[in-house]
């Protein structure tokens, strides 16, 4: 049965058309600029089948682009910007806060700008066939979209599929005109063929993965190298084959490189679940030094943007070392994990991660890689056992790990004796801060600073 077709509106006024299969962790697969249409691409047996395997293990989110496909096609704005925005109408309608992202060719370049603009929103990043800056062979085709539309679209279709596809490329190219008109597929091409993202690469912290089949003519194999040296700690995986379309050719090993990168994060998520009534856990606090007077200094919507990195940063940290979020406070996360050796792993990893995001906000001096807003984190841990209630953790231990939080600076890590204690010999280093005085407590606390420094 096909997937139930929905609308969302971006907030330019464009409708834009998707559907959504499955359930879990959501996966967004873009559509590659000027070419999509969600409901005859259903009919293609083979990207069905591609479709329905993702689908298998999270939930598939895929939709048409401004301009082609169900969406609106009557539109002016083709940029970088206005994609993005065709992406964010999706997520926001399906009130995703945190999804893994698809780009594959043509969308390469406008899932890297995303990455790199809201870490905080994009768990995983998988790259097929994709680039940062249009390739000279794609420009070469420009005059001959300009001149012949039918034409154009059979060179296309056999570029896609590889040369000796012969009928099925020509029914490729019929798909091909059935998703857009030739107008607008000019005004499409002609706004992402000066586009590139080369700059903001190594602003891109989402774990990467890029995939490309080594015998495709377009792109070469040199653009993904240039892509996975260019994303901090990307990944490359080589396959065999030659068309640019996943589900052409050996699918199976291209669904099992994007199966074995997204199920990381995927089984992390699984053994965050939350504890069991009673149980020994590890509480750990986060919270923005300076929020409010980081809105009274840029504003509501500039410092909003600020606080969704923390947020990213967090939850990609209590992602990779198995941390349940059990509530976020606007400036600041609850987490718990069943292993100190985890909670202060990954409060450690929230340090450097913000360390590095801070590098890159500049000074008077050198250009800002993300405006002139720092994250100063104050991070507190202490572990008991706290009553679960209601998908949220009550009693002593949670309100010790909050109060050791707040006695902590800008760029500190403060945990308990308790907390040291259970990591005795794992290599962690503490600096005895002494006793101290946390309200709500009678007797004093011995509190720790985590060095996590090199």
């Amino acid at each position: 049965m096909e997937p139930r077709i929905q609308y969302a509106r971006t907030t330019d006024g464009v409708s834009i058309a998707f559907w959504t299969l499955g359930e879990g962790m959501p996966l967004v697969l873009m559509p590659t600029p000027p070419w999509s249409h969600i409901q005859l691409e259903w009919q293609e047996p083979g990207r069905r089948r591609f479709y329905e395997h993702l689908a298998e293990k999270r939930k598939l989110v895929r939709y048409d682009g401004r301009g082609s496909g169900l969406s609106d096609r009557n539109v002016a704005d083709y940029s970088v910007d206005a994609h993005i925005l065709d992406l964010q109408a999706v997520v926001e309608r399906l009130g995703v806060q945190r999804f893994a992202l698809f780009g594959g060719f043509t969308a390469g370049p406008v899932a890297i700008a995303y990455a790199a603009r809201h870490p905080e929103a994009v768990s995983h990043l998988v790259l097929w066939c994709g680039w940062a800056r249009t390739p000279s062979e794609i420009q070469a085709l420009r005059a001959l979209r300009e001149e012949e539309w039918e034409l154009y679209t059979e060179a296309a279709a056999h570029a896609t599929l590889g040369w000796p596809a012969g009928e099925e490329a020509h029914r490729h190219a019929a798909y091909l005109r059935e998703c857009v008109t030739a107008e607008v597929a000019r005004a499409i091409h002609s706004a992402l063929l000066e586009l590139d993202v080369t700059a903001v690469l190594s602003q891109v912290r989402s774990p990467t993965l890029i995939v490309q089949r080594r015998q495709t003519a377009l792109p070469r194999m040199e653009v993904a190298k240039g892509l996975a040296s260019g994303i901090p700690d990307a990944r490359l995986a080589l396959l065999e084959g030659a068309s640019v379309l996943p589900w052409m050719g050996d699918m199976e090993a291209v669904l099992a490189a994007i199966d074995e990168f997204l199920g990381e994060g995927e089984e992390a998520a699984a053994a965050a679940e939350p504890p069991a009534a009673g149980a020994f856990r590890t509480i750990l606090f986060t919270d923005v030094e300076g929020s409010t007077a980081l809105t009274e200094r840029l504003g509501d919507a500039k410092a909003r943007e600020v606080l969704r990195a923390h947020e990213g940063i967090v939850r990609e940290a209590l992602q990779t070392y198995g941390g349940a979020e059990v509530k976020t406070m606007g400036d600041g996360f609850m987490a718990s994990f069943s292993s100190a050796t985890r909670a202060l792993e990954c409060a450690i990893n929230m340090q450097k991660a913000f360390a590095e995001w801070n590098a890159g906000v500049g000074a008077d001096s050198r250009p800002p890689q993300h405006g002139r807003a720092p994250l100063r984190i104050r991070i507190g841990l202490n572990a008991g056992e706290p009553i679960a209630e209601e998908k949220d953790l009550f009693g002593t231990a949670v309100n010790m790990a909050a109060r050791i939080a707040a006695k902590a600076e800008g760029g500190e890590i403060l945990a308990s004796d308790v907390v040291r204690q259970l990591v005795a010999g794992k290599g962690f280093l503490f600096s005895d801060r002494g006793e101290v005085e946390l309200k709500g407590f009678e007797e004093p606390v011995r509190l720790y600073e985590v060095r996590w420094r090199e």
